[in-house]
């Protein structure tokens, strides 16, 4: 939430966020089809988004984060367009839709914050239809690791450890990767002293050495 609001102001958001629920892992906190009527901003544990193939597979989406919020697919067409599975035990603070847009109309820096919300989550999908259409197994590695790792540590995690709440499979997913090759890359990564994996404990030894992966010639100019 904006931080540069009277004290008013920031509790009648409050009020609003007051409602908690908790999400066990492995349940759905919505699916697609389900009637929007609120955004989730995460308070603890992880989620990921997917979308059902046409063959009955899962398609990985997206992964979401304590301090961050999930929901906004169900904007545009008042339903939900994809399900949100808990990967751990999470709690989320409910957002009613119909409030944020009240108060939005009488507290301009909410507004303005939500705007901000959106436009991250066009940027992020930008950049995974990115990932997707240009990059190597490795590249596309490389890049999901340095994007985990910088939104935990601007949550006050670690800079360079992660424990990875997906799977290898779930990481494939999103990447467009087979299990196989995920699991080979992470090798490689390894043999190459970039990074540690304990199953799902990663230490990146080396952040220029992914950072040279995915774009090598802004490394080489530097």
């Amino acid at each position: 939430m904006p931080v540069d609001l009277h004290a008013s102001d920031m509790q009648r958001i409050d009020e609003l966020v007051a409602t908690r629920r908790r999400v066990a892992r492995g349940q759905n906190l919505f699916r697609s089809g389900d009637r929007f009527n609120a955004l989730y901003a995460i308070r603890t544990g992880f989620f990921k988004t997917c979308v059902s193939s046409e063959d009955g597979r899962d398609q990985v989406t997206g992964f979401q984060m304590a301090g961050e919020i999930i929901g906004l697919d169900g904007i545009v067409s008042d339903h939900h367009t994809c399900n949100a599975v808990a990967l751990e035990d999470a709690e989320v603070c409910v957002m009613p839709y119909d409030k944020i847009e009240d108060l939005s109309r009488e507290i301009k820096g909410l507004q303005q914050h939500v705007h901000k919300i959106m436009s991250r989550e066009i940027v992020r999908e930008h950049g995974v239809m990115l990932l997707l259409g240009s990059m190597r197994a490795e590249e596309r590695l490389a890049a999901f690791l340095l994007n985990l790792v910088q939104r935990l540590h601007a949550r006050g995690f670690s800079q360079s450890e992660l424990i990875l709440r997906m799977t290898r499979e779930e990481i494939g997913s999103y990447l467009g990767l087979k299990l196989e090759t995920v699991s080979r890359t992470f090798s490689k990564f390894v043999e190459d002293g970039i990074v540690e994996v304990k199953q799902r404990h990663v230490r990146i030894l080396s952040t220029d050495g992914l950072k040279k992966i995915v774009n090598p010639q802004t490394c080489q100019s530097n």
